[in-house]
């Protein structure tokens, strides 16, 4: 269960945290040697034939009343031909640019655009959203404000977009996230199971941040939830003060295992970066949403 917040306070959870070390200080990081055999899967490159989705950018949205204060970009990806009536499916990305970057180690919309040509999965509205300022406090903390935010907040939004409802059901609903985003990602259908039934988590931060560490004893010792969960991470994950990213994801799959979920665990040779993640996007997405409807 979620901390009180006297215990939330003791511990020091409130404080901001302290910087990731660095290896260098020469400059920018080149590719980790595990990392460079990771790259975009084949339907990040669809074929010219392949009919491109919409993508409609928010710039600097502010309206929150979840997180007060904060203003983040918001992108919303409309399948094309998608059928008047239908209520398409919803895959939810935390840090929306990372995922939705046309160039990056994932290129999300030229994924969906191609598993949607081939009906690998169903049509499948993304909506990508980048943190505000304060993304440790959204993203790490294991309460309900993040997904509330989503529900009351974002989805109304999308839905005014593109003129008709999504679909409801949680096996038609995926939520997608790296590092911290990962953990929120699985804490949001922990959360609330019947509005994602799905979680996508790459190098989740299932470690001692803001109370993530837990999860692995409520994931054993919890009455199992409706949810259908992805987790990826390598052996060159993060390790330094705060836990051993490697160690915390092989706990959670563990756990997931343990209490009988329907699970994926994939660890690899890559550091803390999306380019494993990206590299499996296409088979993530259909094994977890080409059984929606």
């Amino acid at each position: 269960m979620p901390m009180d917040t006297e215990t939330y306070e003791a511990l020091g959870l409130h404080l901001p945290l302290p910087p990731l070390p660095r290896k260098s200080k020469a400059g920018p990081w080149g590719v980790p040697e595990g990392d460079r055999q990771y790259n975009p899967c084949a339907e990040a490159f669809p074929d010219e034939h392949v009919p491109r989705g919409d993508v409609f950018h928010i710039r600097e949205w502010s309206n929150s009343g979840v997180f007060p204060d904060s203003t983040r970009d918001i992108s919303i990806y409309t399948p094309p031909n998608i059928k008047a009536g239908e209520a398409p499916s919803l895959a939810f990305f935390n840090d929306g640019h990372a995922y939705l970057d046309p160039a990056g180690p994932v290129r999300a919309a030229q994924v969906l655009d191609s598993l949607i040509h081939n009906e690998a999965i169903p049509a499948t509205v993304g909506v990508f959203v980048n943190p505000g300022a304060e993304r440790s406090f959204e993203y790490d903390s294991v309460t309900l404000a993040f997904v509330t935010f989503i529900n009351d907040e974002i989805l109304p939004i999308v839905e005014n977009h593109i003129g008709q409802s999504l679909n409801t059901h949680p096996s038609s609903r995926l939520i997608c996230g790296h590092s911290s985003g990962g953990i929120c990602a699985f804490n949001a259908a922990w959360q609330s199971p019947e509005i994602f039934g799905l979680v996508l988590s790459h190098c989740g931060s299932y470690t001692n941040i803001r109370g993530g560490h837990h999860f692995p004893y409520l994931v054993r010792t919890t009455e199992p939830k409706p949810i259908k969960v992805i987790v990826q991470s390598g052996k060159d994950d993060l390790d330094f003060i705060m836990g051993s990213w490697p160690i915390a994801n092989q706990d959670m799959a563990a756990a997931l295992k343990f209490s009988g979920y329907e699970y994926r665990f994939v660890f690899g040779e890559g550091a803390h970066s999306l380019r494993h993640g990206g590299a499996i996007f296409a088979d993530s997405l259909t094994w977890l949403l080409g059984g929606a409807g």
